[in-house]
């Protein structure tokens, strides 16, 4: 059954977290790569509220004109154009401030385990970069909290994004804390903030967007040279707990048979703007062609097989058994024939920095 959304959070909750704190006395470079994105992460750093235009608020048109949801555009259907200002404004803002507390939320989670890892990797560098992540996790936590009371109010984490977070922060193993952050859930969050970023022209979510996302390339970069790195060492058997830690983390957020997911229970938010959901759905889900070509002809890649399988895939942990765990999942969720039509084979960005500076 799905877990509905908590009506309020408690001020604070504790889940039980676990690890080897490890010390390392040699002080000296052994992967120049991390050592090199600690560098540019301190070149990198940006204060939020310096940076940020807030003065000039929320520009309510571009908003509404140029909305997106979970990277479903929306906007570009008859059912968003033929809705009338002011309530396309209400499902905008809402919609957002939903979607962009459980970023919120997850910001938080990964603040924590940025700081475990510090503890945790083996290497140095591993903790200088880690260290970087944890300053940057707190600037994302501030920022989004921020936006969001521009516009609406803090809404709860959906249940399965604490069930992921909660196990990522009592796993003892530091690389299953690294695949569940900084592959699934920073790679789902890099994907999406992307696309807000690339469809938005409200000039404020537009300039804060662009600054996580910079953010969050060098921290999805982090998981993937890191990972590269120690994946030779690893056998078969923990390769494959880490590919069923991964699978795990995604399914609990885009499956429907495990809850609600993010854009089921975003379109619940429609009812407090006057609109059926379900009716909303059907008349979105009819015009899919339109939105097939807005998409190029091919379809909407989403988060998932855009990106998360693709980072899975550039550091080993995409075989043909664990392959077939998200075909089987995206058959149950789209049917087969749909989900026959999927292309299984995007690449991982060659350069993720221009990938994300890109704008189609």
């Amino acid at each position: 059954m799905a877990e509905d959304l908590p009506t309020a959070h408690p001020q604070t909750e504790a889940t039980q977290a676990s690890m080897d704190a490890i010390y390392n006395w040699n002080y000296e470079s052994e992967i120049d790569e991390l050592r090199t994105l600690y560098a540019n992460a301190l070149d990198r750093q940006w204060i939020a509220l310096r940076d940020l235009p807030w003065e000039q608020g929320v520009d309510k048109e571009a908003f509404q004109r140029t909305f997106t949801l979970a990277g479903f555009p929306i906007q570009e259907t008859n059912f968003w154009k033929e809705l009338d200002p002011d309530t396309r404004w209400e499902v905008s803002r809402r919609t957002a401030a939903f979607m962009l507390s459980n970023f919120l939320h997850g910001e938080q989670g990964a603040l924590m385990v940025a700081s475990q890892l510090v503890n945790a990797v083996p290497h140095m560098d591993g903790k200088f970069y880690a260290s970087t992540q944890t300053m940057d996790e707190a600037r994302h936590v501030e920022v989004f909290a921020k936006f969001i009371r521009e516009i609406d109010h803090i809404y709860p984490i959906m249940p399965s994004l604490k069930k992921i977070l909660d196990a990522t922060l009592s796993n003892e193993d530091w690389l299953h804390k690294a695949v569940g952050m900084n592959i699934v859930i920073e790679g789902l969050a890099l994907f999406t903030f992307r696309d807000m970023r690339n469809t938005t022209s409200e000039p404020l979510l537009k300039q804060l967007l662009t600054y996580v996302s910079r953010d969050e390339a060098r921290h999805t970069g982090f998981g993937v040279k890191y990972l590269s790195h120690v994946m030779g060492e690893i056998d078969d058997g923990k390769k494959a707990e880490l590919e069923d830690f991964a699978f795990e983390a995604t399914r609990l957020l885009i499956d429907s048979r495990a809850g609600k997911t993010m854009r089921e229970s975003a379109l619940e938010i429609w009812r407090g703007a006057g609109l059926d959901p379900k009716e909303a759905f059907e008349k979105i889900v009819a015009e899919r062609m339109t939105i097939q070509q807005t998409a190029g002809g091919q379809g909407f890649s989403g988060p998932v097989r855009g990106f998360v399988i693709p980072t899975l895939r550039k550091i080993g942990l995409f075989s043909e058994r664990i392959e077939g765990h998200f075909v089987e999942m995206f058959e149950a969720n789209l049917g087969k024939e749909r989900a026959a039509q999927l292309d299984m084979q995007i690449q991982f960005p060659e350069s993720l920095e221009d990938w994300i500076e890109a704008t189609g």
